[in-house]
């Protein structure tokens, strides 16, 4: 089934909206099966319940709250089946917080946990028309923070906001539905707004998903089309960016189309080696999408070239860096059943297939992989299950637990929430081997305070089962 669409004259949220058209939600009993291929889990399959989430796809970015639990979007589904944010526990007890209608209406966004424990996320439509940012707690009270108004491209966010170093909310809307324009935009938790930067066709448009924030304080990102060069017409490649917080901004690349792929819908990531590493969903050498390394001076390198066979088809999704330093993605088809693969990719190009989905277990990945601080990868599917409404899934590649931090970067004396689990009993915590005072708030949160003296590097819990160190460096900032 070919479910991508090229959308040079559309912006990506547009090919969303293809001929699987939604009728009723099955009335049945929840389902929590505990079917098992290889190291996969179905955790759960959506449609097994009146008012359950429906399709989850392209950017519903899933987000590991405070309580160990996951939360995430879908655009379809839910009681008046505009779709939904749901929480889903490890073991897959699943639970709507909000069914979108009237006035709030969404299109896939994912969400964004904040500093104060509470999710951030977008409606691409809903407010006036022109789509909304919205924040909920983890109890599902959901209120709308900003109302796009439709005013010189301030119009369809369609990825969540990420919160920056310095608290406030960084984010991306596309601005129109021809691919000319769109901004970046950088919000308070209140609603206060103010715009970056106004995307051109020249040097980009269209920005359709979320920020990275990268260890030199910058904020890089890409753009679903414009651009200089390649060969997609006049609405242009897309390009990969960079722009700072005052917002000055830099292309870095232009995509060419059939050379290094075109139409970037994908995030950031910035590796633990400080290069950028992101996928493009189609063209490159065989066109059928690219995994890519770029720089923060722009220089360029293909880590790999999809052939739309085994090794898949229409990488759609952000990658993730786990804590064995490998890459982890997915792509939407291809494989052994032509129903899309979990990859892994080393950071100098080693590609391999990790999983293939069957196609009636589950099919059709289309977010992004989350790895859990339990060490295992969450992710969720577009189709497959027995109602054929997607599934979330579990994979477990013997990767051991770890902590995250809320907050990537911060000041001596600001207390940073760092996520995990087992933290009962926790007896130290440490910045760059520098003690530092917490606080223990539950068995999988906990708040530090940056000691006196601290430098940048790994944090370390002390917990009854042994020491837990986080999977990214912390930045002490001034």
């Amino acid at each position: 089934m070919m479910r991508w669409k090229s959308f040079s004259n559309m912006v990506v949220w547009v090919f969303v909206a293809t001929a699987l058209m939604l009728g009723g939600v099955a009335s049945v009993a929840g389902d929590k099966p505990a079917t098992s291929t290889n190291a996969l889990t179905v955790l759960y399959n959506f449609g097994g319940r009146d008012g359950d989430p429906l399709y989850p796809q392209y950017q519903g970015i899933i987000a590991q709250g405070r309580d160990g639990n996951m939360y995430s979007t879908t655009p379809y589904g839910g009681t008046s089946n505009y779709g939904a944010v749901f929480k889903i526990t490890p073991t897959g007890t699943m639970t709507v917080l909000h069914s979108f209608a009237g006035n709030d209406v969404a299109v896939d966004s994912g969400l964004t946990l904040g500093s104060d424990g509470n999710f951030y996320g977008t409606t691409i439509y809903g407010g006036s028309n022109y789509g909304t940012l919205f924040v909920i707690t983890p109890d599902g009270v959901m209120n709308i923070v900003y109302d796009f108004t439709g005013q010189n491209d301030d119009a369809y966010p369609s990825a969540p906001p990420i919160q920056s170093d310095r608290g406030q909310f960084y984010g991306t809307a596309t601005g129109d539905f021809y691919g000319n324009g769109g901004e970046v935009y950088k919000m308070t938790a209140s609603g206060n707004k103010v715009r970056l930067f106004h995307f051109t066709r020249h040097y980009g448009a269209a920005p359709a998903d979320p920020l990275v924030q990268a260890s030199d304080g910058n904020f890089y990102g890409t753009t679903s089309s414009g651009g200089t060069s390649g060969n997609c017409g006049q609405y242009g490649c897309g390009v990969v960016f960079r722009l700072t917080p005052a917002g000055r901004y830099t292309v870095l690349h232009n995509f060419q189309g059939g050379v290094d792929g075109f139409y970037p819908v994908a995030a950031l990531i910035e590796g633990n080696d400080g290069a950028f590493y992101g996928s493009v969903p189609q063209g490159g050498p065989h066109e059928w999408g690219v995994v890519f390394k770029i720089t923060r001076a722009g220089k360029f390198g293909l880590l790999h070239s999809f052939t739309g066979g085994l090794d898949g088809r229409y990488p759609t999704t952000a990658l993730v860096e786990a804590t064995d330093g490998n890459l982890y993605g997915t792509a939407e088809q291809g494989g052994t059943a032509k129903s899309g693969v979990v990859f892994k990719i080393t950071p100098k190009g080693k590609f391999s297939v990790v999983y293939n989905f069957d196609g009636a277990t589950s099919a059709y990945p289309e977010v992004t992989l989350l790895q859990h601080t339990n060490g295992k990868l969450f992710g969720d599917t577009f189709g497959g299950g027995p109602y054929e409404y997607g599934t979330f899934f579990s994979l477990d590649l013997g990767l051991g637990p770890f902590v995250s931090l809320v907050s990537s970067a911060g000041k001596v004396e600001e207390s940073i929430g760092i996520l995990g689990q087992g933290f009962s009993g926790t007896t130290g915590v440490s910045f760059n081997g520098k003690s530092a005072k917490f606080r223990i708030k539950s068995d999988t949160f906990l708040m530090a305070t940056v000691p006196k003296g601290a430098t940048s590097g790994l944090v370390t819990v002390t917990t009854p089962s042994g020491p837990l160190k986080s999977n990214k460096k912390f930045r002490v900032i001034s």
